[in-house]
């Protein structure tokens, strides 16, 4: 990997496909490093520290926050979230094509820093079908899915603020165009 790599931001509501969709091309793709985000939301039964987060408490997250640690931070459903800046440089330094799954503000936040950022914007078809899939992932309460819900219709608004617009209606389908369109950035840059 000689050439320089870069930033692929995927940004959806809560239960667009992101983070599966991120997953996805850390698994077929030696080239691809998946930044791990720091949150102070508490850890969910089947995630990791160190991998599928950093989780932090406030403090420790306002402190780091303060220090210049990271590229951008948010506060979404009541918890911080933030992305160590560390990470995306070393990693594109190297080559590497970073994938990072962003909620809308934390991408908003991303684009203003790395301005030569590759940023898809993950839709789902409906309303009614990320409401089903929020149901489906059982992770939240029937309150936190209607704040989620809420919010994914302003996050749908700045849709357009996006290079590309994904509909999510077949995983699958979304995992190619995401693929097809990596593959296209690295031919542009690498003229």
């Amino acid at each position: 990997m000689s050439n320089k790599g870069f930033l692929v931001v995927l940004s959806s509501p809560s239960g667009g496909g992101k983070t599966t969709l991120c997953r996805m091309l850390q698994e077929n793709y030696s080239d691809i490093a998946y930044s791990i985000s720091a949150t102070t939301r508490p850890k969910r039964n089947n995630e990791e520290n160190g991998k599928d987060y950093y989780f932090m408490s406030e403090d420790e997250f306002k402190k780091k926050e303060s220090e210049g640690y990271f590229a951008e931070t948010a506060k979404v459903h009541d918890y911080f979230y933030g992305t160590p800046v560390d990470m995306i440089k070393k990693s594109t330094d190297k080559g590497f094509i970073v994938v990072m799954d962003l909620d809308v503000k934390g991408a908003m936040s991303i684009m203003s820093k790395f301005s030569d950022s590759v940023t898809v914007f993950i839709k789902p078809p409906s309303m009614a079908v990320l409401k089903e899939r929020l149901m489906k992932r059982n992770t939240d309460d029937d309150e936190v899915i209607r704040i989620r819900l809420r919010n994914a219709e302003e996050e749908l608004k700045q849709s357009d603020r996006f290079k590309y617009q994904i509909i999510n209606e077949d995983l699958e389908k979304t995992y190619e165009s995401i693929i097809q369109i990596i593959e296209n950035e690295k031919k542009r840059r690498n003229k």
